[in-house]
């Protein structure tokens, strides 16, 4: 996915949900951050967000944007309307979005991206073989700073066992790296 993608993604799930706000989660809120991140880290074709001030329209994005929809037919990407409560999020992460908003991109609309150390946490608690190198990469390519990623795990809602991994996963692949 590439930044005017996501811009595009903004436009239309605002103009479908009858919002003019929407949270963006999963891999591609990088692209708040970073527009032109590296193409491994934008690999995925689909871009998760939710209606901020109507988020019982989210449903609709995913009818008309989502997968197999004549949008992402057409334009070779889909939008996943789906309630941000389905990630796990570090204390105060609504306070670091990065809004992604232009005039001609989306339209005046806002897109409110995880931020990067947020986004990093989200995947790790997710567990999954994708996130876990998503996050690699992401500390490979030096995009985040891994004492704040360490921070943002340690203000994840969960149980202390899990965190402790999670912790030592990021000191362990951090040591990896040299």
């Amino acid at each position: 996915m590439r930044r005017d993608q996501l811009e595009h993604a903004i436009r239309a799930a605002c103009d479908v949900s009858g919002d003019t706000e929407l949270l963006v989660f999963g891999s591609q809120a990088i692209l708040g951050t970073y527009p032109e991140a590296p193409a491994t880290l934008r690999a995925s074709i689909e871009v998760d967000v939710q209606a901020k001030n109507k988020p019982g329209n989210t449903d609709l994005i995913d009818g008309a944007l989502g997968e197999d929809s004549l949008f992402h037919a057409t334009h070779g990407f889909w939008v996943h309307g789906v309630l941000i409560d389905s990630a796990t999020l570090p204390a105060n992460w609504q306070s670091r979005t990065v809004p992604v908003s232009s005039e001609c991109g989306t339209k005046g609309h806002t897109g409110h991206c995880l931020e990067i150390h947020d986004l990093a946490a989200s995947k790790l608690v997710a567990d999954r073989e994708k996130d876990r190198s998503f996050v690699a990469t992401l500390l490979v390519e030096r995009l985040i700073d891994p004492g704040v990623l360490l921070e943002r795990v340690e203000a994840l809602p969960i149980e202390p066992d899990r965190r402790r991994r999670l912790q030592r996963w990021i000191r362990v692949t951090c040591e990896d790296i040299g």
